[in-house]
This record gives C-alpha cells, sequence and structure tokens, in this order.
C-alpha cells in the first residue's frame, strides 16, 4: 500500500525535564514518596536521559499524580479525540483530501478506554462518512503503531479503492501515576503525549509530498513473548493506569528486534536504515548493540524532543527521516516498534 500522508502533533503545552522536576518537587505527591524515590526523580529529570523536552496535554501537570481516577479519565476522554483529530485533518491537507473522502479510519490507543472509541469522536469532528469503517485497537502499548498499519493493509486488500487513515494518539499524562516502584519512577520520567497520522490507498498518490517519489509499505512481520508479559504493561491501582516497567526491558526490545530483522534480512535483504520505537535512552543504547552498522539517529532526535510518546512515537522517527531530503533519499526504512505483551512487530518502507 501507498503512503499519501503523514504528520504528527503534540500538545501545545511543552516542559523540559527540569521543568517536569520542578513541578514534580511542588506535587503533593512528593511527600508521599520514600527519600529514595525523590532522589532517583530528581537525578533522572535534571540529568542526561537523552530526553530534552515532553509535551502533555493534562495541566497543571503536577496534579495529575494526585487526581482520581475519574479526573484522569475525563482528560483522556477531552484530549485524545482532539489531539488524534488535529493530526488527521493536517494529513488530510496534506494528502489533498476532504474528510468525507475516507473509506476506513483505525485509531491505537493504551492510555485510555473509551467506548465508543477514539474513532467514533475523530470522525464527528471532521465529518466522515456515516458508513465510514471505524476500528479501535487497544490493548497493543507501544508497538501498536505497526499492527494499526497491517490492519490498513488488510482493509486495502479487500477493498482495493479504499481510502484508509491511521491514527496513533496516546495522552500518557492522563496515565501518570507515582508510587516507589523503580520502574514506576522512571516511567513518570520518559513518557509523553502525541499523536501521528497517516492516508494510505492501494495505489500511488497523485499530489502530495510522496507523489514524485512514491512509497510503499509491507513485509509485516511480528514476534510476540507472553512469558515476558509482565515485564511492561499497565496493570490498575485505586481504578487509575499505573505502568509496570522492569529494567529487563532494554534487553528484551534488543532481543526481539534482532530476531525480527534476521527474519527480514533473509527475506528482504539488508535495510538501509532502520527507524525504531525510541523506548529511552538505555533501550536505545541496547538495540544500537544489537544493530551492527545502524545508528538510530531519527529515533534518538525523537526521544529528545518529544520523551516516549508510546504508539505514535515510531512514526514520529519516520516523519524525522523524511524530513531529511526527498523521499527517496529516505526510502528502504526498516520500521520497528515494541512494547506491552512482550511483543515487536516491524515493516518495510521502500521506494515503489
Amino acid at each position: 500500500m501507498y503512503l499519501q500522508a503523514l504528520t504528527t502533533a503534540v500538545p501545545s503545552a511543552r516542559y523540559t525535564q527540569q521543568e517536569c522536576w520542578q513541578m514534580i518537587a511542588a506535587s503533593p505527591v512528593r511527600p508521599l514518596l520514600a527519600r529514595r524515590s525523590v532522589l532517583v526523580l530528581q537525578s533522572i529529570l535534571n540529568g542526561d536521559s537523552g530526553i530534552a523536552s515532553r509535551h502533555f496535554a493534562a495541566t497543571p501537570l503536577e496534579q495529575v499524580f494526585t487526581a482520581p481516577a475519574d479526573t484522569l479519565n475525563e482528560i483522556f476522554r477531552r484530549e485524545a479525540p482532539l489531539l488524534a483529530g488535529r493530526a488527521l485533518a493536517t494529513a488530510l491537507a496534506q494528502a489533498g483530501l476532504h474528510a468525507d473522502q475516507l473509506d476506513a479510519l483505525i485509531v491505537c490507543t493504551c492510555t485510555g478506554y473509551l467506548c465508543p472509541g477514539v474513532s467514533s469522536y475523530v470522525a464527528e469532528q471532521l465529518g466522515l462518512r456515516p458508513n465510514a469503517y471505524l476500528q479501535d485497537l487497544v490493548g497493543l502499548g507501544c508497538g501498536a503503531a505497526i499492527p494499526t498499519l497491517r490492519s490498513a493493509q488488510g482493509v486495502l486488500a479487500a477493498h482495493p479503492g479504499a481510502t484508509v487513515a491511521c491514527i496513533a494518539v496516546e495522552i500518557c499524562s492522563a496515565a501518570f501515576y507515582l508510587d516507589d516502584d523503580q520502574g514506576v519512577l522512571i516511567s513518570s520520567c520518559l513518557f509523553g503525549d502525541g499523536a501521528s497520522a497517516s492516508i494510505w490507498r492501494a495505489t500511488p498518490p497523485k499530489i502530495g509530498p510522496y507523489a514524485a517519489a512514491p512509497l510503499m509499505i509491507g513485509g509485516f512481520d511480528t514476534h510476540h513473548d507472553p512469558a515476558a508479559r509482565d515485564q511492561i504493561r499497565f496493570e490498575q491501582r485505586d481504578g487509575k493506569l499505573r505502568n509496570r516497567l522492569t529494567a529487563a526491558v532494554p534487553a528484551l526490545a534488543a532481543a526481539a528486534v534482532a530476531r525480527l530483522l534476521a527474519t527480514e534480512t533473509a527475506a528482504r535483504g539488508t535495510p538501509a536504515r532502520i527507524l525504531a520505537h525510541p523506548g529511552g535512552r538505555d533501550v536505545l543504547d541496547a538495540l544500537e548493540a544489537a544493530l551492527p552498522g545502524h545508528r538510530l539517529t531519527s529515533s534518538r532526535r525523537v526521544l529528545r524532543d518529544y520523551g516516549n510518546m508510546s504508539s505514535p512515537s515510531v512514526l514520529f522517527a519516520l516523519a524525522d527521516a523524511l524530513a531529511e531530503g526527498p523521499p527517496d533519499s529516505a526510502a528502504d526504512c526498516w520500521l520497528v516498534a515494541f512494547g506491552a505483551g512482550f511483543s515487536a512487530h516491524s515493516c518495510r518502507l521502500t521506494r515503489a
């Protein structure tokens, strides 16, 4: 399937890591934390985490750690559709399309739950046709963007004349939680809010940034290891989402990515460039050690400027790579993302 448009969006509120520390230091939750936990937060947020700034939809940020579950759920219900809609509206403009020309909209998220899903709200906001196919994917964590694209490929296989939009949107600030668990503390220092939108057809684009050098995506693959499920996943405490994250994640990610790359290389040759989900500095270090000859430059830039936004992050890395020059200079990219499950997913972007 062919890329017609790719856009990203973040909330307007931007905070440096040092500003995040100042807010946590002033938060009512600080006295509830052990002294060691406060020192961990101070060290990470004022140190070299690979992150310079993050964007948040939930403001004021210092209150989210003590907000009741109903308040956090309402933040997600309000902000996720708005951010998703912004990203898709820009993608439609880039592709020269109107919302009523979309035949399907597929949305992935894991930082909140809505029924009906985010897709229903976005369809209402932008004016999709009443018979447009809406699908929401939940529970796939940080790796969800690539399975969402794979779902779009399935729609286009069944309906070759369709136009399909995909959105990955996360309001991680609506899922912030603080206690004395090391993984929970690190999680609060990593995640930010963001959304990506892409539009796909079974035929090359006639207008837009990818018309002169069409790009197509395929070669989808996946690897899941349920035995490692508890190493990275959401659980619930007092009705709130609590991110469970262990020190094993960088090694798990590196092993899964190396396994997928070996399969990809055997099937289609070595990719010119790898674009990975920027899960964190230690994760990217582990990935580069497992991928000799590949530097994850775009992934590191995304981590620096936005933090780990969960599912949209890998498409932010793709957008960063494509922005470096004409699309053909960044073609032959292998995308890989990973997260809850433990699972990893990949696909190949090539010049048509």
